[in-house]
């Protein structure tokens, strides 16, 4: 999917939700540990309940892997599932990889050929080198961590570097790198304030946002000061949307919940028009 399809669906779909695909599977319906493939079923009704609401799916890897060959098909049926039957869906991997040139070229490979996700999201400590390689693929998009929304993020991101926080320069520092026109960014709806700054350095690049909703952060703040022209933001919603309930009506619920979302989008872009 190109930038300008995913900006057609949100036009169309007057919403910017992204659901993440987080399954626990301590956290979902008891009937669905009888099936083969729980995860998957999951996945499926969870998908099925909302994809008319949402523009993007963000399965996040580690949820799969925990549970070894199992957990990869499921991944790989999940992905399959949305590709064929909702194509307008733009898919985010969500496996944070990023490692010396060859290692990053096969990450790639793996997550853009064979289980053929429109992005994955990718850490850039290791620079250059570690980044570049995912985005040599035409009409794919790399998602890179920019300033997240975890408590370790002070940490590292936000350290005064002669004068300019890292993940300014950081910032920075990828737009400089080839076909980083691919690149989108990782921002934390909890740092809401930082905003401002961000856009200043990327002002035209999509940003990935999770944190709103069951980590307190706020859609209109985000929306307020990280909002551009093509509206730009991918909200995230994982756990307050696909935990709704745990009853049966759990699929219901989840759309319920996105549709919450989806309404808010809704009106914060009749208001900018």
């Amino acid at each position: 999917m190109t930038t300008q399809q995913l900006i057609e669906q949100i036009r169309l779909k007057k919403s910017f939700l992204c659901v993440g695909l987080d399954v626990d599977l301590n956290k979902i319906p008891q009937s669905f540990l009888e099936k083969e493939d729980p995860i998957f079923e999951f996945n499926k009704a969870i998908i099925d309940a909302t994809h008319d609401l949402a523009v993007a799916y963000k399965p996040n890897t580690a949820f799969f892997e925990a549970y070894g060959i199992k957990g990869w098909i499921s991944l790989q049926k999940t992905i399959n599932y949305i590709n064929n039957n909702y194509p307008d869906i733009f898919t985010i991997a969500d496996a944070k990889r990023g490692d010396i040139g060859n290692t990053s070229s096969m990450y790639a490979k793996a997550f853009f050929e064979d289980l053929n996700f429109d992005s994955i999201t990718v850490a850039p400590y290791m620079g250059k080198d570690s980044v570049e390689p995912f985005l040599a693929f035409e009409d794919k998009h790399t998602i890179m961590l920019a300033l997240t929304s975890n408590e370790g993020a002070f940490d590292f991101q936000t350290l005064d570097v002669d004068g300019t926080e890292l993940y300014k320069r950081v910032l920075e520092t990828s737009k400089t790198w080839k076909n980083s026109e691919n690149l989108m960014y990782v921002v934390g709806a909890t740092k809401a304030e930082y905003f401002t700054e961000i856009r200043k350095i990327v002002p035209d690049s999509f940003l990935l946002v999770p944190g709103v909703g069951a980590q307190g952060g706020s859609l209109s703040e985000v929306c307020k000061y990280g909002m551009n022209g093509n509206v730009g933001l991918l909200i995230n919603s994982s756990r307050g949307i696909i935990y709704a309930s745990k009853e049966a009506d759990f699929a219901e619920k989840a759309r319920a919940e996105a549709l919450k979302m989806q309404q808010e989008m809704e009106a914060i872009l009749e208001s900018r028009k």
